[in-house]
């Protein structure tokens, strides 16, 4: 070989290890499609043809006023809604490309890999902290593996463990709302899901509390994909990448009016009900 074509060469692969080292890594989790979601109770119509994409790596906002169905939208991701027995819905729920309510993932398959933390922290306060983070795993029938290395790793993921690493075997219900709502998104993520959906997570949170739960989403977005249900239109701002602003008028079900980048929704919406709504003028 040349010593022409050895330089050449070796400026190749110099190039191409530049590139593989600089190129982002992507980020886990799974992607979620709503397409054509309407849902009802009994008769009454509380959505109508929802269609929004939750990427991987984005955290996703649901906005808008109470009563315009994204709360009812958050528990149909992961099949909450028919639990209520006069519920019922149209439309599909995709998850990387998997109908949910179709035969191809179980409903035990689909709570494990789409997580829920509601908007009040729900732990049990009777048992450990430690038996928290593992509760999950005994609800879904997974083996747990090394379980020390899980509750820190989990406790770690949600920005807990080094409050509580002295104090595991401790009831869970001496610790703060905050810490508890943590520990709720531990005991979510030992199961490790592709999806962490978070209704109102902050709304029974002093602001410390609150800050450390959105710097808990930050740290998370990379690793499961997040949506989240918010009144707090500076929460809004402040975690997500994408929002959709839903809408129910009189006596109609809940739409969504607009959907794109959170940057988009809050600087230069272009349906005026957005613009209203994010600066306040109803809600």
């Amino acid at each position: 070989m040349s010593t022409q074509e050895t330089e050449k060469e070796t400026e190749t692969t110099t190039a191409t290890m530049t590139t593989t080292a600089t190129m982002p890594a992507q980020p886990a989790g799974g992607t979620l499609r709503g397409v054509g979601v309407s849902a009802w109770f009994g008769a009454r119509r509380v959505l109508e043809g929802v269609d929004i994409d939750m990427r991987a790596g984005v955290v996703t906002a649901l906005i808008g006023p109470s009563g315009c169905g994204k709360s009812t939208f958050l528990r149909i991701l992961n099949r909450m809604h028919e639990l209520v027995p006069i519920a019922t819905l149209a439309g599909s729920v995709l998850l990387d490309g998997d109908d949910i309510y179709g035969t191809a993932l179980p409903i035990t398959e689909v709570r494990r890999r789409i997580g829920m933390v509601f908007q009040k922290p729900n732990p049990f306060p009777a048992m450990t902290i430690g038996d928290n983070v593992m509760a999950g795993l005994k609800l879904t029938g997974r083996k747990a593996g090394n379980r020390e290395q899980l509750i820190e790793e989990s406790l770690r993921r949600a920005g807990l463990w080094n409050e509580v690493r002295n104090r595991l075997n401790a009831p869970a219900g001496g610790l703060s709302g905050g810490q508890q709502q943590r520990l709720c998104i531990a005991r979510s993520l030992a199961v490790r899901p592709d999806v962490l959906l978070m209704d109102e997570p902050c709304s029974a949170l002093d602001p410390t509390s609150t800050r450390r739960i959105e710097e808990t989403i930050h740290e998370l977005k990379d690793q499961v994909t997040i949506v989240i249900v918010t009144h707090n239109m500076q929460q809004a701002q402040r975690v997500s990448q994408h929002c959709a602003f839903f809408l129910a008028a009189e006596d109609e079900p809940g739409r969504v009016v607009e959907q794109g980048a959170t940057e988009h929704i809050f600087g230069s919406p272009e349906d005026p009900r957005t613009a209203d709504y994010v600066n306040g003028r109803f809600g």
